[in-house]
């Protein structure tokens, strides 16, 4: 199944945004997959790694991620 550029596009906006948003928090994933341990999400430096990368994870894997690293508001603009 090919994405359409448009949905690609949201796509790669979404993954720079969340790499950008863990830098400023200065979190790796690794710190990432532990504070989300601590949220009940069974997540690991590697499957996150790989969703992240893939661009493909459900909604609530970018709040439970916004949430872990004090992330209260995100504006789609920015996105």
């Amino acid at each position: 199944m090919e994405i359409a550029a448009k949905e690609q596009e949201l796509v790669e906006r979404t993954k720079r945004f969340i790499k950008a948003e863990l830098k400023r928090a200065d979190v790796t994933y690794e710190e990432l997959a532990k504070r989300l341990r601590e949220h009940g999400l069974e997540e690991t430096k590697g499957s996150i790694a790989a969703k992240i990368s893939r661009g493909a994870f459900p909604a609530t894997f970018f709040i439970a991620v916004m949430k872990a690293i004090g992330i209260e508001h995100v504006r789609l603009e920015d996105i």
